[in-house]
C-alpha cells in the first residue's frame, strides 16, 4: 500500500450526524485546490488519533487536509445553524467555509468530529468565497492549542495546509485550510435554526442526539431537556470564567459561535490581554463593544437565555412552567460563574481554601492592575513570588496596592496545609506581538518560527533557558492593536 492509499484508507470514520439528523445540513464536498503544502501537523494530537506524522506530515496528508483527498467512509457535510450576530438575529448561517468530515475516536474510545475550515463554497456561505487565508487560520492553530495547553476546553488544530492559490480579503492573499477536531460542532445557533422550524419532533430529534452525544448520563433525569440547559449553562460559565481568569478574549461571541459542549469555538478576532483593561476590545467589527473582555460572563448568559428559548416546547408543555423553570436556571448562570471564577483567582493569588473576604481581594487586585496599567500575567506570577519586591516597585508606590499586598499575605496566613501545589499561573501565553511575527514570518515561508512558538505555547507552566522573551510583553503595547475575523 502506497502512502497516498494509506492516508485515503487508515482514518475510520462513524458519520451519526449525517445519518441521524436529516436536513440538518447539506451534503457537500470540499473545493480542489492547486498544490496543497503542509504548513504544520500537530504530531502530539496526530498520535491521540492514532495518525502518525509519517504519513499525514507528508505530501499526501497535505492532500488530505487540504480536501482535494476525501477519505474512504467520510460522508461529508457543511451544517445550517442560525445566530445572533452582535445583537441581531439571522435565521440561517451554516457552515459558509467549513465541510464536516465525520466523527473519528481518539485512542480511549472518544468521538470527534474532523472538520475543514477554509475548504470552499457551500449552500450557506451567503456570496463568500469559503475560504480562508493562512493568517486567520495560523492564528487559530496557534491560539487553540495554546487554550489545550492552558487547560481552557477548546476545539484543536490537527493540521494548516497552504492551497497554492490567493484569497482576496483587503488585499490578496495566500489561502490555507485548516483541519480542526472538536467534541461536535453543535451550536446554540443550531438550536436556533431547528427551533424556528417549529416543528417540536425534529427540535426532540435534535435534542435528543445532543444528549447522547455530550449528556447520556442526564437521561436519568425526571425533566432531560430542562437538565440539558442546566448542563449547558454550567459548562459555558466555567468556560468563559476561564477565560476571564486569563485574560482572554474571544471578540465574536454570536450564538452560532457558542458550543453546547462547553468548548472553545471559532478563533476569529480572539486575543490575550497585555496590559490589564476590564473594556479591552480587539476585534475590529465590535465597535460597540459588545463583547469586550468584561462583558464576556453577561453575553454569555445572554447566550443561555437564546438556548433557553428554543428549548421551550420539551421543557414543558405548559408554556408558562416552561418559562419559569429555564428563567430559573438562565438566572443562575452568574451565580456559577462567580463561583468558577473566584475558584479560578484564589488559585492564581496562591490561596488555597475559602473565605469569604476573597471576592473583595481579587477584584481590588484587577482594579489596581487597571489603575496602574499592569501586565495581566505576569502580574500573578509576580505577587506569587515569595518575599517578593517587584510588585511594589511596578506600582510606583500606589500606597492602595501595598496595602492591599499586605493583606494578600495575610490572607496566604491562613491557607490550609498544600504540598501539591499546582501551577495554574503561565509563564507564556500566545501574545500578540509574537502571533503577529510568526505569522508574518510564515507568509514569507519562514516556518520555524512559527513551530517554536507552539512548541513553547504547548508547556506555558515551566521557564526554561533563553525563552524569555518570549514570556515578556512588548516594551511599547499598541493600544490600538486590532484583529479580524478572517471572512
Amino acid at each position: 500500500m502506497d502512502n497516498l492509499d494509506y492516508v485515503r484508507t487508515n482514518i475510520k470514520f462513524d458519520n451519526t450526524y449525517f445519518r441521524e439528523l436529516s436536513g440538518f445540513y447539506s451534503p457537500v464536498n470540499p473545493i480542489h485546490v492547486p498544490d496543497p503544502k503542509l504548513i504544520c501537523f500537530n504530531n502530539i494530537l496526530g498520535d491521540k488519533f492514532d495518525l502518525s506524522s509519517k504519513y499525514f506530515d507528508t505530501p499526501e496528508g497535505a492532500q488530505l487536509f487540504s480536501g482535494n483527498i476525501k477519505p474512504d467512509g467520510a460522508q461529508t457535510l457543511s451544517q445550517v445553524y442560525a445566530g445572533h450576530q452582535f445583537g441581531g438575529y439571522s435565521p440561517q448561517l451554516g457552515d459558509g467555509r467549513a465541510v464536516l468530515l465525520g466523527e473519528i475516536f481518539d485512542k480511549e474510545g472518544n468521538r470527534f468530529d474532523l472538520q475543514l475550515k477554509g475548504s470552499g463554497r457551500t449552500p450557506y456561505s451567503r456570496g463568500g468565497d469559503g475560504k480562508a487565508a493562512v493568517g486567520p487560520v495560523l492564528r487559530e492553530y496557534i491560539i487553540s492549542e495554546a487554550m489545550n495547553a492552558l487547560k481552557i476546553p477548546s476545539t484543536r488544530s490537527l493540521a494548516a495546509v497552504s492551497t497554492g492559490e490567493q484569497v482576496y480579503r483587503e488585499k490578496m492573499l495566500p489561502g490555507a485550510v485548516l483541519t480542526r477536531v472538536a467534541s461536535s460542532h453543535i451550536r446554540v445557533g443550531t438550536f436556533q435554526y431547528i427551533a424556528s422550524l417549529g416543528d417540536k419532533k425534529k427540535l426532540k430529534k435534535m435534542a435528543d442526539y445532543a444528549i447522547n452525544r455530550h449528556f447520556k448520563d442526564i437521561w436519568g433525569d425526571n425533566n432531560p431537556y430542562l437538565q440539558f440547559l442546566k448542563e449547558v449553562s454550567d459548562k459555558q460559565a466555567s468556560l468563559i470564567a476561564k477565560w476571564m481568569n486569563i485574560g482572554f478574549i474571544h471578540g465574536v461571541m454570536n450564538t452560532d459561535n457558542m458550543s453546547i459542549s462547553g468548548e472553545t469555538i471559532d478563533y476569529g478576532p480572539c486575543a490575550f490581554m497585555d496590559s490589564y483593561l476590564s473594556s479591552r476590545v480587539f476585534s475590529s467589527i465590535d465597535t460597540g463593544g459588545r463583547y469586550a473582555f468584561k462583558n464576556q460572563p453577561f453575553v454569555g448568559q445572554w447566550n443561555i437565555a437564546r438556548l433557553a428559548e428554543t428549548l421551550l416546547p420539551l421543557i414543558d408543555e405548559d408554556l408558562e412552567k416552561a418559562i419559569s423553570k429555564a428563567t430559573e436556571v438562565v438566572e443562575k448562570f452568574i451565580v456559577s460563574y462567580d463561583k468558577y471564577w473566584l475558584d479560578g483567582m484564589r488559585g492564581k493569588l496562591g490561596i488555597n481554601n475559602k473565605l469569604s473576604e476573597d471576592h473583595s481581594l481579587a477584584t481590588e487586585f484587577l482594579e489596581i492592575l487597571e489603575t496602574n496599567k499592569l501586565d495581566f500575567t505576569k502580574s500573578f506570577l509576580i505577587v506569587n513570588e515569595e518575599g517578593s519586591e517587584s510588585f511594589l516597585n511596578s506600582v510606583n508606590n500606589d500606597m492602595r496596592a501595598v496595602d492591599w499586598f499586605q493583606k494578600l499575605n495575610r490572607r496566604k496566613e491562613k491557607n490550609l496545609n498544600d504540598k501539591n501545589k499546582e501551577l495554574v499561573n503561565p509563564i507564556f501565553i500566545p501574545r500578540n506581538h509574537l502571533v503577529e511575527e510568526v505569522i508574518a514570518k510564515a507568509y514569507d515561508g519562514e516556518l520555524e518560527p512559527l513551530k517554536k512558538l507552539v512548541e513553547i505555547l504547548n508547556n506555558p507552566y515551566e521557564l526554561s533557558n533563553n525563552l524569555e522573551c518570549f514570556a515578556n510583553p512588548p516594551e511599547v503595547i499598541n493600544e490600538s492593536y486590532k484583529t479580524f475575523c478572517g471572512t
